[in-house]
């Protein structure tokens, strides 16, 4: 992929992309799991801090999922879309592999854990990748056609 015509994402775009998500993914389980659970889930005197398997599959692996299956169909989470951003191949500019999208998905841990520092990266690196992105060979660009 030629860098000269490519505008890459930014840390703050990035981070509103994030947040788009993270909103929508709490919308969308937070009823599913009173649903599930009852107005226990909520209860913050509750001794329990897991409920049980059905709290592992809505608020871990479907958002998971979902997620892995946006960047593979459509380049983009929803918060990605909003502001028109895609994640595609560093090479190809192409979709992204399964295996490289669960990759990239799993990645996103080694970003986090230490404080932040990998997606922090964004703002020190050339063409704006976070360690996520660098171990799954991808980037996050702009792209007005959406």
């Amino acid at each position: 992929m030629d860098s000269n015509d490519v505008e890459y994402a930014g840390f703050w775009v990035r981070l509103g992309a994030v947040v788009v998500d993270t909103v929508l993914i709490m919308v969308i389980t937070a009823p599913v799991l009173y649903l599930v659970y009852g107005s226990v889930y909520g209860d913050m005197n509750s001794p329990e801090l897991f409920r049980g398997f059905g709290e592992v599959v809505i608020s871990w692996i479907a958002p998971a999922v979902a997620t892995v299956l946006f960047w593979i169909f459509r380049k983009a989470t929803p918060g990605k879309m909003l502001f028109a951003l895609k994640v595609v191949d560093a090479e190809t500019g192409a979709a992204l592999k399964p295996g490289q999208a669960i990759g990239r998905y799993f990645a996103y841990y080694i970003s986090y854990l230490p404080l932040g520092l990998g997606v922090l990266w964004i703002v020190f690196d050339s063409k704006k990748r976070a360690w996520h992105d660098k171990l799954a060979n991808t980037v996050v660009i702009r792209d007005e056609r959406l």
